[in-house]
């Protein structure tokens, strides 16, 4: 795996526990959370979405990419469009 690998793991690690803190709030479980990543997940699945194939990272657990991407694609799209312009800004290539 090169540099740009591990950096895109950690972006996408980072977002997901981001996601996960934001569960609770004051104390209470936020339901659209939740199936907002279910929506996210079989939507990917059910698509064969990986964004991790895409740059060419590919798991030997199968559908963990397309259930990451999921998680990904739950977060909404402004998440989306910025994870777009931090993986463009590690590969030298600028993003508008």
């Amino acid at each position: 795996m090169n540099y740009f690998g591990i950096v895109f793991l950690a972006i996408v690690v980072e977002g997901i526990i981001t996601y996960v803190k934001e569960f609770f709030v004051k104390g209470k479980f936020q339901w659209e959370m939740l199936i907002s990543i279910v929506i996210g997940v079989l939507t990917a699945a059910a698509y064969q979405v990986d964004v991790f194939a895409m740059v060419g990272m590919k798991s030997v657990v199968p559908f963990l990419g397309s259930v990451l991407t999921g998680i990904l694609i739950s977060r909404g799209s402004n998440y989306a469009f910025d994870f777009i312009k931090a993986i463009g800004t590690v590969q030298g290539k600028p993003t508008e």
